[in-house]
C-alpha cells in the first residue's frame, strides 16, 4: 500500500480488525520512511463492475461515488451513518451478485431509489428529483403520488420519516 504522505511503497500494518458489520477489514498502517499513519479498508469484491452511462460511455463502478450520492440525499436527515453504510454495502452486494459485469446507470439509480424509499421518504424525494431531472413542481406532485397511501391518508411528517422495519437494507 502506497503511503499517502511520501509515496513510499513500503508500509506496515499495525492493527487489523473487522468493521462493525463485518463487511470490511479496517487496517491501521504506518510508513517506516516518513512515520505517517493512515487507515485503509479492505472489502470483498465479487467482480469488476462497469457502468454503462446514458451517453453510452462505460466507466468503472465507483462505490465511493454511490455512497456520496446517497449521503447527499440523506444530508441533515435523522439516519445513522452505520445504516447508510449497510445500505451502500447491500446495494453493492446486490449489484455484484447479479451475474453481470456491466450494469446500466438506470439500474443503479432505480435500486438506490427503492432503498431510499424504504429508509427515508425525504431522501427518496431528494434523490429522485435529481435522478429523474425534475423541471417543475408537477414532477414533485407526481412522485409524491407514488408514495402512496401514507400521503393520501394525511400522515404526519414524523410518520413519513419514521424508519421502516428493514431500515432500507436490501436482502441478499
Amino acid at each position: 500500500m502506497r503511503c499517502p504522505y511520501c509515496g513510499s511503497l513500503d508500509t506496515q500494518v499495525k492493527d487489523s480488525r473487522p468493521t462493525e458489520d463485518s463487511a470490511a477489514i479496517r487496517r491501521r498502517r504506518i510508513c517506516p520512511d516518513c512515520g505517517g499513519r493512515f487507515t485503509t479498508f479492505e472489502r470483498v469484491q465479487l467482480r469488476e463492475l462497469t457502468v454503462l452511462k446514458r451517453s453510452g460511455r462505460r466507466v468503472p463502478f465507483d462505490r465511493d461515488k454511490l455512497a456520496r450520492s446517497i449521503e447527499v440525499a440523506l444530508r441533515k436527515r435523522p439516519v445513522e451513518p452505520e445504516r447508510v453504510e449497510r445500505l451502500v454495502s447491500g446495494l453493492v452486494r446486490r449489484l455484484e451478485s447479479m451475474g453481470e459485469s456491466e450494469i446500466t446507470s438506470e439500474m443503479i439509480g432505480e435500486r438506490v431509489m427503492e432503498s431510499l424509499k424504504q429508509l427515508d421518504d425525504v431522501a427518496y424525494v431528494r434523490f429522485a428529483s435529481v435522478y429523474r431531472n425534475f423541471r417543475e413542481a408537477k414532477d414533485f406532485e407526481t412522485l409524491l403520488g407514488e408514495l402512496g397511501p401514507r400521503l393520501a391518508e394525511g400522515a404526519s411528517v414524523e410518520e413519513l420519516t419514521a424508519r421502516r422495519p428493514n431500515d432500507g437494507e436490501l436482502d441478499d
